[in-house]
Formats: C-alpha cells, structure tokens, sequence
C-alpha cells in the first residue's frame, strides 16, 4: 500500500524487522529517525539500504520497539556508519542495556547474536515522541516482549506496531515460554490498538496493512487458540526458535544444530514442558522438530547440513 512520502519502510525478510525510516522533510528535527534496526547478520545491507532511502540527508537517531535481536541487532552498525547517532530504547529494558545482561535481554536463552551497543534515552509508555514532522503517541505493548511499545501518529492514523500486531497473528509470547503469564496481556495491547483511529498499520515483520480490523479478528483468534491449549503455543514457539536459528546461521550441520538447542536454556525448558514425553532430550526433540520443518519445506536437510528453505 501507498505511504505518505515522509516514511520510508524497507520490508526485510522474516529473520530481520521492517526498518521505519520517519524523514526529516523540513531539516528542522534533527534529522531522520530509524525505528528497528534489524537482525546484526544483515548489518551492511540494513547500512546500504539507509543510504539510499536518505539520499544524503543526515540520520539523527535510532528508536526500537523492543529489544528483541532482530529488531535492534543492528543498533552498533549503523549508529556507527552515521556519525554514532544515539540510540533510544524502552525504558523497560534500559538498564539491561547499558549493562549489557544478554540473559535479561534475552539474547543468551535462545542462543542468538546481537552486537552490543547503548542506549541514550528511554521510550517510555504513555509518553510522546516527535519523529520527522510527526508527534507520535508511545503505547505499552506487552506480550510478545513484556517492555515492547508501539507508536502511534493519531494526526494520520499510522501505527508502527512492532510484533504486537502483525497481518496475520502476533509474535510468541515469551513470558509464557517462561513461566510467566503473558497471554492477558497479549489481549490487552489488542484492545488499546482496537481504541485506536488507526487507518494504516506498519509491522515489525510483512508489508504495511489498513484491513485493521481484519488483522485484530485473525490475532485474537489466534490467541484464543493459545488460552485454549497452551501447550500448543509452546510447541510452535519451539519449531520458531528452531526455524530462526537457521535463518540466522543460513545452514549449519546437523550436530550443531543440536548443540545449539541442548544450550539454549529457553529450547530446554520448553523441552522439559512439551517434549520431554515424546524425546528423551532437548537434542533428540530439535531432531524431530528438524524432520518436522524439512517435512513442511520450512527446512532442507542436505547430506546432513540443515538449511534454511
């Protein structure tokens, strides 16, 4: 769908979020403003791709929805190749950050990379930011991230929803995963976007929609299928944490892959949850979900090399 011509959305692959560029048309901001960063893998070509949509004009800060990897994994490089722009964070997770807690930051549990880096400032809900010409709404969206926020433009009705809302569902909640509740509040940021005059939604992940409505049905759906059978939930995310770690690493033997689960401590427990009745360890289970995703076409198996599809 058509945007306005002062957001620039650079839609990346599934591994890595969308990147929100909000341009500074008047010069009188600062400069543009980066919302996510993407994936760390895929920093020179997040790096390149600014350039281009700035044509020139100067980046001024970096702003993340929340600190999953592949939404601010990219923070480092390109606060660096712009001059070190500052980075602003959730203030939820502010002080994880500057003392880099790769556990709170969920980083080490699910074995995934992400280039330190600091913050400046915090985003902090209920407050407003002003991004280019545009004075955006800072909305707590807990669930998939307990500090994620969303941001929203009330004058234009523009939503940048990071992996509270995507077209088709919502990101894992990985509270959940963690013994935490999580699915109530996954339902309350449906219900504070639902209040919203929003007309056009921009996700962490997929193209831009306005069928708000229709997003917000097929999420709650969704998710009333999680309350039901919270189990499944857990073996989904599972086959998710499985399937991203080959987007990440593109391919990688098979005993790695299995190294990789028995130490990502999130994989185990949701082993010792959901699989242990089925696979006598976490390895054996990521073989199975392995099989389970090459069945589907999510993965290739090749002479005992795991490859993304």
């Amino acid at each position: 769908m058509r945007l306005p011509d002062d957001l620039t959305v650079l839609v990346r692959g599934w591994l890595s979020s969308n990147n929100v560029l909000i341009h500074d048309r008047d010069d009188d901001a600062g400069g543009a403003v980066l919302v996510d960063s993407s994936h760390c893998t895929h920093a020179a070509q997040t790096v390149a791709l600014l350039r281009q949509a700035l044509a020139g004009a100067p980046l001024g800060r970096i702003v993340n929805t929340h600190l999953h990897s592949d939404h601010c994994g990219g923070n480092a490089a390109v606060s660096e190749a712009f001059g070190g722009v500052p980075i602003d964070v959730p203030s939820g997770g502010f002080d994880a950050v500057q003392r880099w807690d790769e556990d709170a930051l969920g980083f080490r549990p699910i074995g995934q990379r992400c280039v330190r880096f600091s913050a400046r400032g915090r985003v902090v809900p209920g407050g407003r930011l002003r991004l280019g010409a545009r004075e955006w709404e800072v909305i707590a969206a807990p669930g998939h991230d307990p500090d994620a926020v969303v941001l929203f433009d009330s004058a234009h009705g523009v939503l940048i929803s990071g992996d509270a809302l995507w077209e088709n569902g919502f990101g894992i909640v990985f509270p959940e995963l963690q013994g935490e509740p999580g699915f109530d509040a996954v339902a309350a940021a449906l219900d504070a976007i639902e209040q919203l005059p929003v007309a056009t939604v921009i996700p962490g992940h997929g193209p831009a929609f306005a069928d708000v409505a229709g997003a917000l049905a097929r999420a709650r759906a969704r998710l009333t299928g999680y309350r039901a059978d919270p189990d499944r939930h857990a073996r989904h995310s599972a086959k998710v944490l499985v399937k991203y770690h080959l987007m990440e690493e593109r391919k990688q033997p098979l005993e790695e892959v299995l190294r990789w689960a028995q130490g990502a401590s999130l994989f185990v427990a949701i082993w010792q949850r959901v699989g242990a009745p089925l696979a006598g360890s976490p390895e054996e289970w990521a073989a199975r979900l392995v099989d389970e995703l090459a069945g589907s076409g999510a993965l290739r198996v090749e002479g005992g090399v795991v490859c993304d599809a």
